[in-house]
């Protein structure tokens, strides 16, 4: 498996990230087959976990913890905070009170006792950055992390962010973890190039874009069940939307580009994120054993200019057919934000 730098950190991770989100009740509960899974991963090759609190309510952190045991020390381990993990409104968000329960909680599921990549999970309009990164500072000087993160940072507030670090002395993020994939294109335009010019690593999540790229979503096909963890972003599924029914036609297009060019849709999708020179790390996110054998034979794929080529006249360059899947809801564009 190949390594690569993580931006101009000097760390080097495995070009595929393994994605712990499926790990639990909002994919596969069975603890012995996420613990196959990720021994699997790590006999492949692959030295980058990432979980996040929220999955499956801490019990992703949980199994992870469980399966790295004796082996931590060789691993990139990653988790996010931010989202709710509780009815109380104190219990989640990016706030300097809930940073530090929310990384004591982390280290004590995950059975370490640090974190090597801490990630702010979403960005958070009502809270100042600098209270944020002033509380990441301070877990990296207390050595209980080692780097820090952003996930889902349009632009402007990567921008925000690297300044804010700058003029306050402060740990900036190192990496940005953002969705991208052949229907998802949308960080191309914009995150992509200020992550590179602020020397930041880029990590990208759902290659397989929720999978609409995993070979089953075609035409003439019954077309399965979101699992359960996507159940709950219907917006990206319902067919009766316009959007995805245009997603499914592109899906079909690279399904048969896939199979002109003798190769899986799954390894064409993996392949072409992996593809894009700003990209350190491809996050696969498998539920089952059988899932993570499928996925990593993309790591010997090269795609040649021909096919790239055609993957952009199937879907432009820096555009998302369904707004949904961007994982992130500009709240500038909120009504309450546009009425006067």
């Amino acid at each position: 498996m190949e390594h690569r730098l993580l931006g101009r950190t000097g760390l080097s991770v495995s070009k595929m990230c393994l994605g712990a989100m499926m790990f639990g009740p909002w994919g596969n509960p069975d603890h012995d087959e996420a613990t196959r899974t990720i021994h699997r991963a790590l006999d492949a090759g692959i030295n980058f976990i990432d979980t996040a609190d929220v999955y499956s309510h801490g019990e992703s952190e949980e199994i992870v913890g469980q399966a790295i045991k004796g082996r931590r020390d060789d691993i990139v381990l990653a988790t996010k905070f931010h989202n709710p993990m509780g009815d109380d409104p104190n219990q989640r968000g990016n706030s300097r009170r809930w940073i530090m329960r929310a990384v004591e909680d982390s280290l004590r599921r995950l059975g370490t006792d640090y974190i090597d990549l801490y990630q702010v999970h979403r960005p958070s309009p009502d809270t100042d950055i600098e209270e944020t990164l002033g509380a990441l500072t301070d877990l990296v000087r207390q050595g209980k992390v080692r780097y820090l993160g952003s996930s889902t940072f349009p632009g402007s507030q990567i921008v925000e962010a690297q300044r804010a670090a700058h003029d306050r002395r402060l740990e900036r993020f190192v990496c940005e973890q953002a969705p991208y994939s052949m229907l998802v294109r949308g960080i191309e335009a914009d995150v992509l190039p200020t992550a590179a010019r602020h020397g930041m690593g880029v990590i990208t999540y759902s290659p397989l874009a929720g999978g609409w790229l995993s070979g089953r979503w075609r035409q003439d096909a019954d077309l399965p069940t979101p699992s359960p963890a996507r159940q709950r972003l219907a917006d990206r599924f319902d067919m009766a939307l316009q959007v995805n029914q245009r997603k499914l036609e592109a899906a079909e297009a690279l399904a048969h580009l896939a199979e002109d060019n003798g190769m899986t849709l799954i390894d064409m999708a993996i392949a072409f994120a992996l593809n894009h020179p700003s990209v350190a790390s491809v996050l696969i996110g498998p539920r089952t054993l059988q899932h993570l054998e499928t996925q990593l034979p993309a790591a010997d794929v090269v795609l040649d200019p021909a096919v790239l080529d055609r993957i952009d006249a199937i879907v432009t360059p820096g555009t998302v057919i369904n707004p949904a899947d961007s994982s992130f809801a500009n709240p500038a564009l909120e009504p309450a934000a546009r009425r006067r």
